[in-house]
């Protein structure tokens, strides 16, 4: 807790600038008892002398209120900057779903750099949970995610809606298909990403649909999942789709779009409704929405 404050600190270093309490009263446009009151309440509060004060002579500093001094003086000046904002404008910062990262965050900042020459960009990956935190404290100003898991005050543009499709093996009962329905993946061990959000996510698709599917196994990287599809292990149901049909591992798998109406998902620009809009925010905006 703060004992005492900024004004006070203010007083101390005009009374060392000016070398008397008169002279920093004349100063600050304060009576001189009013400023020696509040000098005597910093003193007792810190428990030593900051000055020597003889009625009729000008003050001297003491040891130790020199440093008292200095750290008034850095506190001062960094109130100061503080209010009177950075010099220099602070990184516009863009978060992205880790899945789709890799499709959306280089072609992203390539675009606001040709586009936005003068502001710098910078970019944050993260899952649901954290991108929404981030959006909240004000480390990331715009996130381009699956609108999942950013419950409150956010607002979004739904800048792309897509279906989801499932990794299977080569020799999978369902791999010659050109689509399937959900339902018929019910029959069969499913892959899924161990993250609270996405899984409630699909689960909660699922049940809407009055689905009940066996869960194999919970992965926590994309390409983990198709390289267990690949190798047999399951379905892998994603969002994000990678334009090759080798896995990590070298070994060929299919995917297959999934057409359950339901089952598509938005990607968005998510922000919160509580932040401050850069002057250029909707430029910004417009020109993300066109990636």
């Amino acid at each position: 807790m703060l004992y005492n404050t900024l004004r006070q600190y203010e007083y101390i270093v005009a009374v060392a600038d000016t070398g008397s309490l008169t002279g920093a009263a004349s100063l600050l446009n304060v009576s001189q008892p009013s400023l020696s009151v509040a000098i005597t309440r910093v003193e007792a509060q810190l428990g030593q002398p900051v000055f020597l004060r003889r009625k009729g002579s000008s003050v001297n500093i003491t040891p130790y209120g020199h440093g008292v001094i200095e750290g008034a003086r850095a506190l001062l000046q960094q109130a100061e900057e503080i209010e009177r904002g950075p010099a220099k404008a602070p990184p516009f910062v863009i978060g992205f779903f880790e899945d789709i990262a890799p499709w959306y965050l280089a072609p992203a900042l390539e675009k606001m750099h040709f586009q936005f020459p003068t502001m710098h960009f910078k970019a944050r990956e993260g899952r649901f949970s954290d991108l929404a935190d981030d959006l909240s404290e004000g480390r990331v100003d715009l996130a381009i995610s699956y609108d999942v898991g950013f419950e409150g005050r956010f607002d979004r543009r739904v800048v792309q809606t897509i279906a989801p499709v499932a990794f299977l093996s080569r020799d999978h009962p369902l791999a010659s298909r050109s689509s399937l329905e959900l339902a018929e993946l019910t029959t069969h061990p499913v892959l899924l990403f161990d993250e609270d959000l996405s899984e409630h996510f699909v689960r909660g698709l699922f049940d809407k649909l009055r689905l009940s599917p066996t869960i194999k196994q919970r992965v926590r990287s994309l390409e983990l999942m198709r390289s267990l599809a690949a190798h047999g292990a399951g379905v892998g149901i994603s969002y994000a789709r990678p334009p090759c049909d080798v896995s990590y591992d070298g070994k060929p798998l299919v995917t297959v779009p999934i057409s359950t109406a339901e089952a598509a998902a938005d990607i968005s620009l998510i922000w919160s409704a509580l932040r401050n809009p850069e002057p250029r925010f909707s430029e910004i905006l417009d020109a993300l929405s066109q990636l």
